[in-house]
């Protein structure tokens, strides 16, 4: 069996000792998920309570809220209040 192996090994060319090169690291990195930093994280990691998903609801929207009015802001100001002063963006 490992003739057949070796047999196969020779005949393989660069594109197929890349890829296998590339699905080692990958499965050896997979391998290592469960190890370290990570498997904390995901340990630690729970459903938020619904308060919880609410907050976070209500703060990502205040704060696309001001983002938005902050754009708006600057279009009225490059439309009408300082056309002259971006002029050169439109150009």
């Amino acid at each position: 069996m490992s003739s057949a192996n070796d047999v196969n090994s020779k005949r393989a060319g660069p594109f197929e000792e890349k890829v296998q090169t590339w699905q080692d690291g990958l499965e050896s990195g997979i391998r290592g998920l469960g190890k370290g930093s990570w498997a904390r994280i995901v340990k630690m990691a729970r459903k938020p309570s619904s308060l919880e998903f609410r907050q976070t609801c209500i703060v990502c929207g205040i704060g696309m809220f001001i983002l938005g009015f902050i754009g708006f802001v600057m279009l009225v100001l490059m439309d009408n209040v300082l056309p002259s002063f971006f002029e050169w963006l439109t150009n």
